[in-house]
């Protein structure tokens, strides 16, 4: 377990003002690789992968930073209020704390959406800071194409008139998904495509994963506007990627992309 207590920082304004929670190591000196790390829908920094990545992290002597979203973990705000333009607000202000170290960005699946559209704002910004994106089984575009696309007749109608539609889930309770994070999420969509990117793009991605499937992990490599894109697909995995040999996978993944920052 990682037993390092979370610090919390107040982001937005007036009613949009919430309180998140993260968690910051900042490796053997301040001018150490960070990893940052975006967790996905639903899941929060406590999850197997993230605490995988920060001891490896330490033990590299790298910089980690994770947060929880709003509406997740130990994060204030209401996940029926939640919105994909917030989270991007969050992971925008989160990475201010990690300075001017050369970052590699780690995105499990929404994670892999906020982490594409992070770069996209750090592309056109001129951001020298990014090093490589690690995307795991990415849900680009999710609340359009992974939510509303395959949504039933009747789970649209209750988005709609009622505000929200209760999704089962195989992981734990039903999950809201809101009218809110369906029509703000459409702000955000990357299926155009010709994403900037001005670092290497890794990506993981399990071919029995029933959430994110392997195609749409497929498809982003030609929205992406770069050529130094690899699509690992490992056959027998579900969507977590969290067995032990994935673990192991993740961080050769991330250490290739940060290696060459230290040379």
């Amino acid at each position: 377990m990682d037993q390092q207590e979370p610090h919390f920082m107040e982001i937005g304004q007036g009613d949009r003002r919430r309180r998140i929670g993260y968690r910051f190591d900042a490796g053997a000196s301040d001018t150490s690789p960070a990893v940052v790390w975006l967790s996905g829908f639903l899941s929060d920094m406590a999850s197997t992968k993230v605490v995988f990545l920060s001891e490896w992290s330490a033990q590299k002597g790298y910089a980690m930073l994770r947060f929880d979203y709003s509406g997740h973990g130990v994060s204030g705000g209401d996940i029926e209020q939640a919105s994909t333009g917030a989270w991007l607000e969050e992971a925008e202000t989160m990475l201010d704390l990690v300075g001017e170290r050369p970052v590699v960005l780690v995105g499990s699946s929404l994670g892999g959406w906020i982490s594409l559209l992070l770069a996209r704002k750090l592309a056109k910004r001129r951001d020298a800071r990014l090093k490589g994106l690690v995307l795991i089984a990415p849900a680009w575009d999710m609340t359009e194409k992974l939510m509303w696309e395959k949504m039933s007749g009747e789970a649209r109608h209750a988005v709609l008139n009622e505000g929200v539609y209760y999704a089962p889930s195989d992981y734990d309770d039903p999950y809201p998904i809101t009218k809110t994070l369906i029509e703000e999420g459409r702000n955000h969509l990357l299926a155009a495509g010709n994403i900037p990117v001005n670092a290497p793009v890794r990506i993981l991605q399990g071919m029995k994963d029933d959430d994110v499937p392997w195609q749409h992990s497929v498809a982003l490599v030609d929205l992406l506007a770069t050529d130094d894109v690899d699509l690992t697909l490992v056959k027998n995995a579900g969507h977590r990627l969290s067995e032990p040999e994935d673990l192991k996978r993740l961080a050769r993944t991330i250490e290739a992309l940060i290696e060459p920052q230290l040379g």
